[in-house]
């Protein structure tokens, strides 16, 4: 890399035009690529039904089911326990069958003050997290999983409400795929979009992610970065590829790359995990530079090595995976850049002395356009996908997409700079202030409740050593 910053510094010196064309022709070739994988998602929308009405399924008896685990990794979140296990508890699935676990830091006493305080199910069990290591969900969901005994298991955040019948959907899907089928991952949207032009923006830009892009992107056969929850596992291929890594930010987009390079297939099912989206910008922002750090350092990770990358994947794969994920970062960083860019341009006159017909017009027209299509498909599949779910209010937001992206490119370099200077930080998200979350209650104090200690109380159990 420093290299070809080199190369580009004596190019600019010794002939400015030549290289500035050569750099913005090849940097058309990522932009080409993630400009058609948004045109293929927005087709996809439409392909796929209204996502109001998934489609029926047929009910498996009871006695049929495998045995299934939720992990739920929490911290500092008591105020969104009462409505978690309830949410959990509504979940249409055998209680015998259902291993509910709860995955708490040993050192939030607020949410395990708020854990003592409520009637769990007799199926649902807490695991405590000591101290030691990195402070982050997955290294909690790690340390849980050594105690999960279950044929299938799957991830829910702590503000979570899944539809009741997901489980029984994933457990379809598995039963109906072959064995490389490893994951499948459930749409997520959120229950607050009426709350701030920050949750509008989230509504609509997971819309298009989740019922769009991913099952695109399953339809190419190209690696699938999970989304941070609703990714449904089997439990034996889980742990042969090593579980999460304890020190990614974004684990679960690193896991998706992983089991592609193990041979796996991930997969998507019509089913919705409900959420809450971020109400104020700064909460949005802390959580969206996590999530650009996370998808730096897993593509740093994986491109460690590239030619041992190509050969366990194939070309095909490979080249999926710069788009989606290199592309895509790339798109975040130079987005600013291209906007001024055109601004200048367009304020100072400068589109009138382009020859479109010379040597260099073809770069312009193939840029312009690409750049008007990159624009326009996200916009138009996040419309769609809101239509499809009844949500036709919120199209008025859609025109505020390209200013909500420079807003974006602002956490991608936050990303990077807090990638240099605290790469394996968690910036945790605050949950619970959103519309439609539970009243917060002042509670007392927390205080660390002794019995709490006890692995007989209300259910708690440690892993084994």
């Amino acid at each position: 890399m420093i290299a070809v910053f080199f190369l580009i510094g004596f190019g600019v010196v010794l002939e400015p035009i030549v290289t500035w064309g050569g750099f913005g022709a090849l940097l058309l070739l990522p932009f080409l690529g993630v400009t058609g994988v948004r045109l293929i998602a927005a087709i996809e929308v439409l392909r796929r039904p209204a996502s109001r009405t998934a489609p029926a399924i047929p009910r498996v008896p009871d006695a049929r089911l495998p045995s299934y685990t939720v992990l739920v990794p929490m911290y500092d979140e008591p105020d969104v326990l009462p409505g978690l296990v309830k949410g959990l508890a509504a979940l249409d699935y055998p209680q015998d069958r259902l291993d509910l676990v709860l995955v708490l830091e040993d050192r939030d006493a607020a949410t395990i003050t708020a854990a003592a305080r409520l009637t769990l199910p007799p199926n649902m069990r807490i695991v405590m997290v000591p101290q030691g290591g990195p402070k982050t969900k997955p290294k909690a969901c790690n340390y849980a999983l050594a105690s999960v005994h279950s044929d299938l298991v799957v991830v829910f955040d702590a503000e979570d409400r899944p539809d009741p019948d997901q489980l029984r959907r994933a457990v379809r899907a598995f039963a109906t795929a072959d064995a490389d089928l490893a994951c499948v991952q459930a749409s997520l949207n959120v229950y607050n979009p009426a709350d701030s032009f920050w949750s509008r923006q989230f509504a609509l830009e997971y819309s298009a992610l989740f019922d769009g892009l991913l099952p695109a992107l399953e339809r190419l056969r190209l690696p699938i970065p999970l989304g941070g929850t609703s990714n449904h596992f089997r439990l034996s291929v889980l742990r042969a590829v090593g579980a999460w890594d304890p020190y990614n930010v974004t684990e679960d987009a690193d896991l998706g790359i992983r089991l592609a390079r193990m041979g796996y297939r991930t997969a998507t099912i019509a089913s919705t995990t409900w959420e809450e989206a971020p109400v104020r910008g700064r909460i949005w922002l802390g959580q969206r530079t996590r999530w650009l750090k996370g998808w730096v350092q897993t593509w740093l990770v994986h491109m460690r090595h590239p030619r041992q990358l190509f050969r366990e994947v194939g070309g095909w794969q490979f080249l999926g995976l710069q788009i989606v994920m290199g592309g895509v970062l790339l798109s975040v960083l130079v987005y600013p850049i291209a906007a001024l860019a055109l601004a200048l341009t367009w304020f100072l006159g400068g589109f009138d002395g382009i020859d479109f017909s010379g040597p260099g017009g073809w770069l312009w027209i193939v840029a312009l356009g690409n750049l008007a299509i990159g624009i326009l498909a996200p916009m138009l599949a996040a419309a769609f996908a809101v239509l499809r779910r009844g949500r036709a209010w919120l199209l008025p937001s859609v025109l505020a997409m390209p200013l909500y992206w420079l807003l974006i490119s602002v956490a991608g370099y936050r990303a990077l700079f807090d990638l240099a200077r605290r790469p394996f930080h968690w910036e945790k998200t605050r949950h619970g202030l959103g519309s439609a979350a539970p009243a917060r209650r002042k509670l007392p104090p927390p205080v660390m409740p002794r019995r709490v200690h006890a692995a007989a109380d209300f259910g708690l159990r440690r892993p084994p050593t």
